[in-house]
């Protein structure tokens, strides 16, 4: 699992599962993460006025840097 912490900057690729997906390449900042089987990373999206998880080992993102 990717290791990420709150102020991480994400670049998202896919979210395949989710109905309502947030548009690929869309960009945010981390406001929360947890480990686990059920880890989730919680993303304030640059684009959006909503917040949405991702999780880990099915959405798929890159990290773009730290917004310090």
């Amino acid at each position: 699992m990717v290791q990420v912490r709150k102020g991480t900057r994400i670049r998202l690729i896919a979210m395949p599962d989710d109905p309502d997906p947030i548009p690929t390449g869309s960009e945010g900042t981390v406001v929360d993460a947890t480990d686990g089987p059920l880890g989730r990373i919680e993303v304030r999206w640059d684009n959006s006025t909503r917040t949405l998880s991702l999780i880990p080992g099915v959405d798929i993102f890159e990290i773009i840097g730290r917004k310090d």
